[in-house]
């Protein structure tokens, strides 16, 4: 039997204008519950028919497959691009990772968690008070609304809460005493990988994704670089 031509359908390919990012192109008369899966997994609406997923970690494709399966659970048709299904299929670490030891699926969680910060940060939610330099990495301090108050230590995907407080002064008073002179008021600028992400969710791809992207290597910035290819 051919499917109804007001089905929901889902092509999810790489973005055309950032190396790990997917576009997702929602065409069918019944949207709705297809748009929510999508933002469940973190993409983010461009336009009628179009949402972007791009995280910190560059760990796009993983959750470009989870939505892919619970959309198709659900009854809609998804159709994965030829190079993003490469990019599920090819298993991908970090160059240079502080902690070597750490197994795939941790290195994700350490991701993730970092992610989570981010996105905490971006929709407001977690309010930077200061930052500072360490020395080998960006640290601050903020405060989680009607929450607690943390200490933050490094940068895009490695960022994690070392310490938590129950006052947002203690917080800020111990950032003080550890950092001193280098501390600085309010978040830290923007680093490379967070403005490519920010940048990507702001407009419209140059393509929409329905013609297939080439795959890239991803950015060798902060530290991400690629390993040789090792398949699952």
């Amino acid at each position: 039997m051919s499917e109804p031509e007001t089905a929901t359908h889902v092509h999810l390919a790489l973005h055309p204008d950032h190396g790990s990012a997917v576009t997702a192109t929602i065409t069918g008369s019944s949207p709705h519950t297809a748009r929510a899966t999508l933002a469940a997994h973190g993409f983010r609406r461009i336009d009628e028919q179009t949402m972007a997923l791009a995280r910190i970690d560059h760990d796009e494709p993983h959750y470009a497959e989870k939505a892919a399966r619970i959309l198709r659970d659900g009854g809609t048709t998804v159709e994965i691009s030829a190079a993003l299904q490469e990019e599920i299929t090819t298993e991908w670490t970090y160059g240079n990772y502080p902690v070597p030891w750490l197994t795939q699926d941790e290195i994700l969680r350490v991701s993730a968690e970092a992610q989570r910060i981010h996105d905490d940060i971006a929709a407001g939610r977690l309010i930077i008070h200061l930052h500072a330099d360490d020395g080998w990495t960006t640290v601050a301090v903020g405060t989680y609304q009607g929450g607690k108050s943390v200490h933050l230590h490094g940068e895009d995907y490695l960022r994690q809460e070392t310490m938590a407080f129950d006052t947002e002064s203690e917080a800020v008073a111990d950032f003080h005493r550890n950092y001193t002179v280098a501390v600085r008021l309010g978040p830290a600028p923007l680093t490379t990988i967070e403005r490519a992400a920010a940048e990507t969710l702001a407009g419209p791809p140059s393509d929409t994704g329905v013609h297939d992207a080439p795959a890239r290597q991803r950015p060798d910035q902060a530290g991400l670089a690629q390993r040789p290819r090792v398949r699952r």
